[in-house]
């Protein structure tokens, strides 16, 4: 029985938040930051329904038994039903652009103001809220500490700092201060945290004592979040850099250029990380060699992250299109216009596609 504890303690300290066919837990998938599931999705999905919230959306949807999390330019957290039905809205006062993370029956996210809230998921009632000294715009991960068997939340704030909060209680166990804004995830093994921001460096930061292992000069300020694979982690910069770096020994292994400005996320699987940059294109590259695989050109800035799901890439498009490309080839299986922009990236779980817009709706694709 011990042996069998500890397997699953040692699963969740590496694995990060729990991801199946069946849910979309956190704004990546896992606390890795991937950005892949296998979950399989139509190859022409139709449009199921769609809820209009009160302002624009920035923020990513994420999705937990069927339930629909979502921030809103309105300042509100929205519960949508699998039906497109209301089920609660919480008032942060401001703008919210991060994706909520799913935890254990509790909806954590941050405010533009600065604030970071734990909800109740089934009610939205407030549990509590831990304040910064600056605008939250990324997405919390979160760990398990086998040493005080508890779980802790990782988050980065405008007021420069990475904040490690524990999750049950919102007491503030730690601050690694960076040099400049923090604005994606951090991403999150079990034992280290690793982000950039607008310094210009990843940050590799001891998740037991908040202290720095090592730093790794990106040449240019980072807007999104790192996906890690293993030893290795895969980023963009603002200059149009996309890199893969081996954090145990302190060095790029490879690094492409082309992009005009990476703003979202890379996606990673066994063998390739796909990535969409500012210039509209979709870049697949082979994650070992960096060599290209294919290139999709969509009729807009791409700010969001791809997703990876057991066949196929989803990539919504500030051409106001979202789109499904084949994951062998990059050639285009499906596309939807909404119309408006897209920045957020979408959530997937087995025949349902979520995907947020500028127009202030969230979009609900499948099967009908």
């Amino acid at each position: 029985m011990k042996r069998i504890l500890l397997i699953i303690l040692i699963s969740l300290s590496i694995g990060g938040t729990a991801q199946n066919q069946s849910n979309w837990l956190s704004f990546r998938g896992n606390s890795e930051l991937k950005g892949c599931t296998n979950a399989e999705i139509p190859k022409a999905p139709k449009l199921l329904w769609t809820y209009k919230t009160g302002d624009a959306i920035k923020s990513s949807p994420i999705i937990s038994n069927g339930t629909v999390f979502v921030g809103s330019n309105d300042g509100k957290l929205y519960a949508i039903s699998r039906d497109g039905e209301l089920k609660w809205t919480f008032d942060a006062k401001t703008s919210v652009e991060a994706a909520p993370l799913y935890l254990d029956g509790h909806i954590y996210f941050g405010s533009l103001e600065g604030k970071f809230f734990c909800l109740n998921a089934s009610s939205g009632e407030k549990k509590w809220e831990y304040i910064t000294e600056g605008q939250i715009s990324g997405s919390a991960s979160w760990f398990y500490s086998s040493e005080e068997k508890k779980k802790r939340l990782l988050f980065g704030s405008y007021d420069y700092f990475l904040h490690c909060v524990d999750a049950k209680s919102g007491k503030g166990l730690w601050k690694y201060e960076s040099n400049n804004y923090i604005n994606g995830a951090p991403a999150c093994n079990g034992e280290i945290a690793v982000f950039g921001g607008c310094d210009g460096f990843i940050h590799q930061v001891d998740v037991k004592n908040g202290l720095v292992k090592d730093t790794l000069n990106a040449g240019s300020y980072i807007a999104s979040s790192t996906a890690l694979d293993e030893e290795k982690a895969y980023f963009g910069n603002y200059d149009g850099l996309f890199y893969c770096a081996d954090l145990k020994a302190g060095k790029i292994l490879w690094q492409k250029e082309g992009g005009i400005s990476f703003l979202g996320s890379p996606s990673v699987n066994k063998d390739r990380v796909i990535i969409g940059a500012e210039n509209r294109v979709v870049y697949c590259y082979n994650k070992k060699t960096g060599d290209l695989i294919w290139q999709y050109k969509t009729k807009g800035k791409i700010e969001g992250s791809p997703l990876i799901t057991k066949k196929s890439v989803l990539i919504a498009s500030g051409d106001g299109r979202i789109y499904q490309l084949d994951l062998k080839t990059g050639a285009k299986i499906w596309s939807y216009e909404i119309g408006k922009a897209i920045i957020s990236t979408p959530a997937v779980v087995n025949n349902l596609i979520i995907v947020t817009a500028m127009d202030g709706r969230i979009y609900a694709f499948g099967e009908k």
